[in-house]
């Protein structure tokens, strides 16, 4: 079964043992949701799921993707103090990059950093339950590519 599909059904079972319904409109901002591959914002998101669905509203998506990381299906990033983002809880740890000018996100993975966290977490007498590292930073382009992504 494709990822996204196997999401889906977990949604669905989800919101069924919760004694909610699974309408079209919460399928739509799912199914755009997982189908997007990057880190969205609710208004994102609303932008996406209305050109799927014209009727859909912003109270629709933002409780569809608080019903979605309750079931574990979503994570909810703030980065920074007014950015909220969503990725699909893939259960694959990795960090982020973000960009201040235009708010790109970059994924990365290493296992010299996490090294060095366990590390410093046991040279300090410290067990760590979970962390994540957000880096914050600019693309070095200039202009920055992200940006013309932003405005189409």
């Amino acid at each position: 079964m494709h990822d996204a599909e196997q999401r889906l059904r977990q949604f669905e079972a989800h919101l069924t043992s919760a004694g909610l319904r699974y309408t079209r409109q919460r399928r739509v901002i799912a199914e755009v949701f997982y189908s997007s591959g990057r880190h969205l914002s609710l208004n994102e998101i609303l932008d996406l799921a209305r050109a799927e669905q014209a009727s859909i509203g912003f109270a629709t998506v933002y409780r569809t993707m608080k019903l979605l990381a309750e079931a574990g299906l979503a994570l909810e990033h703030r980065f920074g103090e007014d950015s909220v983002r969503y990725e699909p809880a893939d259960h694959d740890h990795h960090d982020h990059l973000i960009c201040t000018r235009c708010g790109h996100i970059i994924e990365f993975e290493d296992d010299v950093v996490e090294a060095r966290q366990e590390q410093v977490a046991k040279e300090l007498g410290f067990r760590v339950a979970s962390h994540r590292h957000e880096i914050y930073g600019e693309c070095l382009r200039v202009p920055c590519p992200h940006e013309q992504q932003l405005a189409d």
